[in-house]
């Protein structure tokens, strides 16, 4: 024994396990008085948050939530939504955030899957959890308290669904004296589930160390000052909010929340709140810069925006640009908290073409700095490729913002960390620098005629056309060629162009191989967060060929 492990043990005066709740108590402690969130015409300071959080915990906690129990949420980005993210982890308990496009049985599905005790529910999706949780109870004998959320800012129909109604239960129980957290920082905090795009989806389980870590790279990486006005753009139920919930808190910051991702309601909020941050996937950042000029007028401030969800096009950060946004790239998934990589911008960039620029701020980049570990390695043989820009690999991720593995599927969690490593499934290239650049998913890349196909980067030259809103690239069945690309393209409001336009404009770009056989002008499916569903789009084309 070291003389340094004698006598010297951890107590309560010098370990603490890491959670983020800790930087809800210092937020109301230290800058109590200062706005924290606001919702239309609600608007609560720090420290009445802090208060209607615990509050929270206690009502919660009078229901028998304790460590380990799941308290599902069917919420959008309002105080509520916050709130639960700072009530449910005090208690030890987990939070599932449940995806509002969800329909009923698979929301059924997920509630029974993590076990939820406990679900509090805006009236407004009261049409599709009421058969949900009839479903939950008949198919599953489940039947989870229910709390109605009535939402002041929501005048539409809803029918109240539970026996309880929050702000009734908030008024009826003292605060709790702290927000505490758990006894391990290894404990669960949420599980949000994968979209199950093949089989059912897996349910990401992660922990109060990588939560707070993540809240903290969050603002290290943007460089975020104290007390940012940020708006919810992005969903709260993805990857919890990418951790920025705590991000928040941790700096004082004010929520400013948002029902509806319009274009008109983002750009009005920017302006009204002095908006200075906000995170979104590609195609909320392209409502933006497509706006008209008009509905931007009054936004002084520089705003500065955080892209993932997608790989972006060079045409979206081309377009932010040009209307003064500063963007910031950064990748990730659920089971790594949302982002956990970023291509951090660097002084020399500033002097190169916009071009250029465009695809160095393009690329996914390099890991978090309190992520461990982030590779391009082959995904068998696990060696690393060379940093030459062209060995295409499979990245891979390892520390403490990593999930804890996938809720009751064994075989998943120990193949997504084999060899020691987190596997993504993305393909990509390390670039000289070590910037990481995606290539595809691997399901995505096309094979046509034993040659690969990136879909990215036939989208990339799609979107360099100015008609082009919304583009996607997915793999058809071909009898000679094995598989070649189509494209689903959607257009910018007034734009006409034709499917020979289109065609022409992509060999002007690509080689004759990589060009689309084929344009189809239809509506791409997307989820709540702007993500593509390729997997919808690639089984439209797999029937349209069988068709013919």
């Amino acid at each position: 024994m070291s003389i340094y492990d004698q006598q010297l043990d951890p107590c309560a005066a010098n370990f603490v396990a890491l959670s983020p709740v800790s930087f809800v108590e210092r937020s109301a402690e230290v800058f109590g008085d200062l706005p924290a969130v606001v919702h239309g015409a609600r608007h609560y300071t720090w420290a009445q948050t802090r208060e209607r959080s615990a509050r929270l915990a206690a009502a919660l906690r009078s229901l028998g939530v304790g460590r380990g129990t799941t308290v599902s949420v069917m919420l959008p980005n309002t105080p509520e939504m916050v709130e639960a993210h700072y009530a449910v982890p005090a208690l030890n308990a987990v939070l599932n955030t449940l995806n509002t496009r969800l329909d009923a049985p698979l929301l059924a599905w997920q509630m029974n899957h993590c076990e939820a005790a406990v679900l509090i529910t805006d009236r407004e999706f009261a049409p599709v959890m009421a058969p949900a949780l009839e479903a939950l109870r008949e198919q599953f004998g489940r039947t989870p308290v229910v709390i109605d959320v009535a939402d002041t800012e929501y005048s539409g129909p809803g029918d109240l669904l539970g026996s309880f109604e929050y702000e009734a239960m908030l008024a009826a129980h003292d605060p709790l004296a702290q927000l505490g957290g758990p006894a391990d920082e290894w404990d669960a905090i949420a599980v949000s589930y994968t979209s199950g795009t093949t089989g059912d989806p897996k349910g990401v389980v992660t922990h109060h160390r990588g939560a707070y870590l993540n809240a903290v790279c969050n603002a290290a990486t943007w460089t975020m000052p104290h007390f940012p006005r940020y708006l919810w753009t992005l969903p709260m139920f993805h990857c919890n909010g990418w951790c920025f919930p705590w991000t928040v808190a941790m700096l004082g910051g004010l929520h400013v929340c948002l029902r509806r991702v319009e274009a008109k309601a983002i750009l009005e909020a920017m302006r009204t709140h002095a908006v200075d941050h906000y995170c979104a996937a590609p195609i909320v950042h392209s409502l933006i810069y497509n706006a008209p000029d008009a509905m931007r007028t009054g936004i002084e401030q520089q705003v500065r925006g955080m892209v993932a969800g997608a790989a972006p096009p060079a045409a979206m950060i081309e377009g932010m640009a040009k209307i003064g946004f500063d963007i910031t790239h950064v990748y990730g998934l659920t089971e790594v908290y949302g982002p956990a990589a970023v291509a951090v911008k660097r002084a020399s960039w500033a002097g190169e073409s916009l071009s250029d620029q465009t695809r160095l701020n393009g690329r996914q980049g390099v890991r978090y700095p309190l992520q461990e570990g982030m590779t391009v390695r082959h995904p068998e043989t696990l060696a690393e490729v060379p940093a030459d820009g062209q060995t295409m690999g499979e990245i891979m991720f390892r520390g403490n913002i990593v999930m804890k593995g996938y809720l009751k599927n064994p075989v998943a969690t120990q193949a997504s960390f084999a060899g020691g490593w987190f596997h993504t499934g993305d393909l990509a290239v390390m670039e000289a620098d070590r910037y990481v650049k995606i290539r595809d998913r691997s399901k995505d890349v096309i094979i046509s005629g034993g040659e690969n196909i990136s879909s990215l980067e036939v989208e990339d030259a799609l979107y360099r056309h100015p008609a082009v809103m919304a583009c996607a690239v997915v793999a058809k069945p071909d009898p000679k060629w094995g598989e070649t690309p189509v494209a689903y393209v959607e257009l910018k409001p007034g734009s006409e162009v034709t499917a020979a336009d289109l065609v022409a404009h992509c060999k002007a770009l690509l080689a004759g191989y990589k060009v689309p056989r084929e344009i189809r002008f239809e509506e791409i499916p997307k989820t709540s967060t702007g993500k593509i569903q390729k997997f919808q789009l690639r089984d439209r084309a797999r029937s349209s060929s069988a068709i013919e």
